[in-house]
C-alpha cells in the first residue's frame, strides 16, 4: 500500500496495488568486479519506481548510485521492443530497469529509454556514449570493460566506452531477419533473452541470426483507444513452422561472420551458448521433439565442431542454466536422467568424472562454482518441497552439506571470489529480506557494522557481515489482520503425496463455501513457504468475505521430480483435474468444504483448468473465473506446447480431449472469461473460440473484456476494476 494509507487495511483497493505489502525488497544483485560494493535495485520510496544502489562490503555504508529519472514511471513510453521485453520477464517496475558490471573493470552500464549510458563505482554522473535516435537492446560491455556491445535495428553494434563512436558488426537484417535477438520463442519459453556471446578475451562476438519471414503474421488489432492500430507477429503455433535460427562469430573490429555447422536438421532449437574460459564455444542444440540435447564444442577459428555430452528422455528435456566451467576446461552438468535433477562433474573431453548429488529431491540450480575450494554451490527442495534452501558439495567427494537451515526459502548471489555472498530469505510470516554473509566466517576488514535490524539464520561457519541489506517492517507490521495459511500434505485417489496451502475463512461455520485458486501447469509451484504467499491478496479478500480459499499443487507441478510432472504429457487438462477433485475431496472430509459450493479461478494455464474443471468435472465445481485461458493447444506456440504435448499431427487424440471446445456442451455451472484483447502471448482467439463452441452448444457464460492489456493487467484502476468484478462473480453465484 502506498505510505499515506494508515493503518492498512484489506480493501479491493489494496489487492490491486503494487508492490504488494513488505514485497518492495532489493533485488537484480550484483557484486562490483572487485568485490568490494554491492549494487542493487530498490525503491526507498516503497513504489514501483527503482533506483541502483551501491552497498560497501566493507563498511556497510549504503547509498543511492544512479538515481531513477523524475518523471519515471511504471508505465513510461518505451520502445515496442522494450515493452515486449517487460511483458516476456511480467515485469512491472520502472526507472532503473536495467544495469551491467564489466567482468574485469571498474565501469558500469545502464540502458535508460533506449540509451546507453556508463559510469563507475565512483557514482560519475552517467555518460552517453553510442547514442542515436533508434533505441538499443541488450548492451553488454566486453570482459575489460573498453567496449560496449549491443543490438541496434536488429543488427549487432560495437562502441569503445572512451570515444563512443559505434561501429556496426552484422548485416542483411530485415523486418523478418534479426541479428544478436532471441526470438520470440526463445524468450517466451526456453529461458533465453540474449542473442549474442562475447568471447572471454573480447575479440569476438557470437549471435544468432533468426529468420521469421516464413511464418504467418498474426495480427493483433488495438481497439481500445481513439485511433485504433494493427500489431503483427510471426506467431510459431503447435505443429507450424519455427523461425530459422543460425549461429556465427563476428570479430569485434568488424569482418566477414564464420557460420558455424549446427547440423543435418535444420528445424532444432539453439537452447543455450556459453564461451568457455579457453575460448571454446559451447552451444546446446535441442530437438524439435525435445527428447533430445546434445553439448556441442566449436572451434570458432576453424569452425570444427565435437560432441561433448548426449541427453534423452523417455518423457522431455528440462532446459537450465547449470553449466559452469573450471578453468581446465572441465564442467559442472545437471540432469534428470535419474528421474530428479541432479549434478555432474565432467571433463574437458565430456567424460563423466562423478556425480555430485544424488536422490529422490531435485536441484533447483547451480548459484556458484567456487574454483578455489573446488566446491559448488546451488540450491534445492530437499527435504521439503515447499522450502528451497541453499546446499554445497565438494567436486572430488563427500556429502550435500547445508548453507541455511531456517524454514522457508533461501537464494544466493555470491562475490566472483566466492568468499561473500547475498542471502535472500523469505517465509509465509517474514517477508522477503537479503543480508550480506561470508561463506567460511572470514570478514572483511574493517569489520562492517550492521545497518537495521534482522537476524541470520545460516549454516556452520559462516558470519553475518550486514544483517539488511535493506530492511522494512516485519511481517506482522506489513499486513496486521491477514491470517497465515496453513501448508498440508494429502494423497490423492492413487496415494501420490500433494501439497495444498488453506486461506481460513474470516468468520462463519464450517463446511465452508469453498474457492480453489489454481495455476496446475509446468514450470511452476503454488503451495511454497514464501511470503507471497501470505499476501496473495486476493485469497486474503475472498477469506476475509467468509470463503475458504484452497491452494493444489497438482502432478505436472514443478520441483516434485520428472514423472510427477510428466504425468500431463500428450494429456493436458486431466490429471490437473482429478488432482483438484481429490484435493476438495480431502477438504469435505475433514469437515472445511462444502461440496455444494464450490468455485475456482485461475490466470493463463489456470484458466485452462478453471475452464476445463468446470467443463469435465461440472458435478464438483459450480463456479469458475478463468483469465486469459488457453482454450486449445493448437492455438498456442510450438516450443511449450510441442514438449508436453507433441505435434497435432502425431498426437489427434491428445489435443482434441485436451481442448476446451471439445467439452463445452458439459457447462452447467456459471463461467467468466476474462481476456486481454491485446494478448499476444495467449491470444483473445482463445476466448473467442470457447465463446463460439458454448454458443453452438448453447450454454452461456458471461465474458469480461480489457480491450487494452495484454497478459498480465498492468494499470492499477483496471486491475481495481478486474477484483471488483471477481469478487462480486463468487459472492453472487456461491
Amino acid at each position: 500500500m502506498s505510505q499515506q494509507q494508515t493503518p492498512w487495511q484489506l480493501t479491493v483497493d489494496a489487492v490491486a496495488h503494487y508492490p504488494r505489502p513488505g514485497t518492495n525488497a532489493p533485488g537484480s544483485f550484483a557484486f562490483s568486479p572487485d568485490g568490494r560494493m554491492l549494487t542493487y535495485l530498490f525503491s526507498a520510496r516503497g513504489d514501483l519506481i527503482r533506483d541502483l544502489w551501491a552497498l560497501d562490503v566493507q563498511t556497510g555504508e549504503r547509498s543511492i548510485l544512479v538515481a531513477a529519472a523524475p518523471a519515471s514511471a511504471p508505465d513510461d513510453v518505451v520502445s515496442p521492443e522494450e515493452a515486449l521485453r517487460r511483458e516476456r520477464l511480467r515485469m512491472r517496475e520502472g526507472g532503473v530497469t536495467y544495469y551491467r558490471w564489466a567482468e574485469h573493470a571498474d565501469r558500469l552500464l545502464l540502458l535508460l529509454s533506449g540509451q546507453i549510458f556508463v559510469t563507475s563505482s565512483a557514482g560519475d554522473e552517467p555518460r552517453p556514449i553510442a547514442q542515436s535516435d533508434s533505441p538499443a537492446q541488450d548492451a553488454r560491455f566486453t570482459p575489460d570493460g573498453s567496449h560496449v556491445v549491443f543490438v541496434r535495428n536488429r543488427e549487432v553494434w560495437a562502441a569503445p566506452v572512451e570515444s563512443g563512436e559505434a561501429w556496426q558488426l552484422t548485416s542483411g537484417a530485415t523486418d523478418t531477419i534479426s541479428n544478436g535477438l532471441a526470438e520470440f520463442i526463445a524468450q517466451e519459453e526456453m529461458g533465453r533473452s540474449e542473442g549474442f556471446w562475447i568471447s572471454p578475451d573480447g575479440t569476438q562476438v557470437a549471435y544468432e541470426q533468426a529468420d521469421e519471414g516464413h511464418i504467418p503474421v498474426y495480427p493483433i488489432v488495438h481497439q481500445g483507444t481513439d485511433e485504433w492500430t494493427v500489431e503483427s507477429h510471426r506467431y510459431p503455433f503447435a505443429g507450424k513452422e519455427n523461425a530459422r535460427v543460425r549461429l556465427g562469430v563476428v570479430p569485434l573490429g568488424g569482418g566477414p561472420t564464420r557460420w558455424l555447422d549446427l547440423g543435418p536438421d535444420p528445424d532444432i532449437y539453439l537452447a543455450r551458448i556459453d564461451w568457455r574460459p579457453d575460448g571454446q564455444l559451447m552451444v546446446q542444440i535441442e530437438a524439435r521433439q525435445q527428447r533430445a540435447l546434445d553439448l556441442w564444442r566449436y572451434d570458432p577459428a576453424t569452425g570444427e565442431r565435437a560432441v561433448l555430452l548426449k541427453e534423452t528422455s523417455d518423457c522431455w528435456i528440462n532446459l537450465h542454466r547449470d553449466l559452469k566451467f573450471l578453468e581446465d576446461g572441465s564442467f559442472i552438468w545437471s540432469s534428470e536422467r535419474s528421474g530428479f535433477r541432479h549434478l555432474y562433474l565432467y571433463d574437458a573431453t565430456g567424460q563423466l568424472v562423478r556425480q555430485l548429488t544424488e536422490g529422490e529431491w531435485a536441484v533447483d540450480g547451480v548459484t556458484h562454482l567456487d574454483e578455489a575450494t573446488r566446491r559448488v554451490f546451488f540450491s534445492a527442495g530437499r527435504g521439503n518441497p515447499t522450502e528451497r534452501h541453499l546446499f554445497w558439495v565438494s567436486l572430488y567427494d563427500g556429502a550435500v552439506e547445508p548453507l541455511t537451515d531456517e524454514q522457508g526459502w533461501h537464494g544466493g548471489l555470491f562475490s566472483a571470489n566466492g568468499r561473500v555472498y547475498v542471502h535472500t530469505f523469505e517465509s509465509r510470516t517474514r517477508p522477503p529480506s537479503a543480508e550480506l554473509r561470508s561463506v567460511d566466517g572470514g570478514t572483511p576488514s574493517p569489520q562492517p557494522s550492521p545497518i537495521g535490524s534482522g537476524g541470520s539464520s545460516g549454516g556452520s561457519g559462516e558470519a553475518v557481515l550486514v544483517t539488511a541489506v535493506h530492511q522494512g517492517p516485519r511481517g506482522e507490521e506489513c499486513v496486521p489482520g491477514l491470517r497465515v495459511p496453513e501448508i498440508v500434505r494429502l494423497a490423492s485417489r492413487d496415494g501420490t503425496p500433494l501439497y495444498g496451502a488453506i486461506y481460513r475463512p474470516w468468520g462463519g461455520e464450517a463446511p465452508f463455501p469453498t474457492i480453489v485458486s489454481v495455476y496446475g501447469g509446468p514450470h511452476a509451484q503454488m503451495v511454497t513457504d514464501t511470503w507471497g504467499m501470505m499476501v496473495d491478496l486476493r485469497a486474503q479478500y475472498l477469506a476475509s468475505l467468509g470463503f475458504l480459499v484452497f491452494k493444489l499443487d497438482n502432478r505436472g507441478s514443478a520441483r516434485r521430480g520428472l514423472a510427477f510432472e510428466c504425468a500431463v504429457r500428450r494429456r493436458m487438462g486431466s490429471i490437473e483435474v482429478q488432482d483438484q477433485v481429490d484435493g476438495l475431496r480431502w477438504l469435505a472430509d475433514q469437515g472445511l468444504a462444502d461440496p455444494t459450493k464450490v468455485g475456482i479461478y485461475g490466470w493463463s494455464y489456470g484458466g485452462y483448468v478453471t475452464a476445463m474443471c468446470l467443463l469435465t468435472a461440472p458435478n464438483v465445481f459450480k463456479v469458475g473465473v478463468a483469465g486469459a485461458p488457453v482454450t486449445d493447444w493448437d492455438g498456442y506456440d510450438t516450443h511449450y506446447t510441442e514438449r508436453y504435448m507433441d505435434t497435432p499431427k502425431n498426437n489427434p487424440d491428445g489435443y482434441e480431449q485436451s481442448s476446451a471446445m471439445t467439452h463445452a456442451a458439459n457447462l452447467d455451472g456459471s463461467l467468466l472469461l476474462v481476456h486481454g484483447m491485446i494478448d499476444e502471448n495467449v491470444h483473445f482467439r482463445h476466448t473467442a473460440r470457447l465463446l463460439t463452441a458454448l454458443e453452438k452448444a448453447g450454454k452461456p457464460c458471461d465474458v469480461l473484456v480489457l480491450p487494452a492489456e495484454r497478459h498480465m493487467p498492468r494499470d492499477e484502476a483496471g486491475r481495481r476494476y478486474v477484483e471488483e468484478q471477481v469478487a462480486a462473480y463468487f459472492a453472487e453465484q456461491l
